[in-house]
């Protein structure tokens, strides 16, 4: 796993590792039971403070993404992607819902919603 961070987007760097952390795990190429780089090891490849590391590993370790095992380590947690995928789906409803009432308010027919969508999704691929 390759972290990128942007001293200029104006995103916090914990804010961007966490991001960074939480789609290498949807994604699998993190998998359950993986350890993460150590903070340190980390941090200096980032060129950040630990602090920063630190602070987002126990983020991640709050929302139940990852554990951090005091003298081994960080691991991503078996049931961290599922609650990862049932967050992403309520999320994504919403959205649905929003976008639903939006386009019944434009009189925007369900068939051409669902082309919207398809063609938004295929640009995504």
């Amino acid at each position: 796993m390759k972290l990128i961070i942007s001293s200029v987007s104006g995103e916090p760097i914990y804010e961007q590792i966490k991001d960074q952390i939480r789609a290498a795990v949807l994604s699998g190429e993190l998998a359950a039971g993986e350890a993460l780089p150590s903070l340190r090891k980390l941090a200096k490849e980032l060129r950040i403070s630990v602090l920063t590391v630190t602070r987002a590993y126990n983020e991640l370790a709050d929302e139940g993404i990852v554990e951090n095992i005091q003298g081994k380590g960080t691991f991503v947690m078996s049931q961290g992607t599922e609650l990862m995928k049932r967050r992403a789906r309520t999320r994504i409803q919403r959205i649905f819902d929003e976008t639903c009432t939006a386009a019944k308010a434009a009189d925007i027919p369900l068939l051409d919603l669902m082309a919207m969508l398809e063609a938004s999704y295929k640009d995504q691929s």
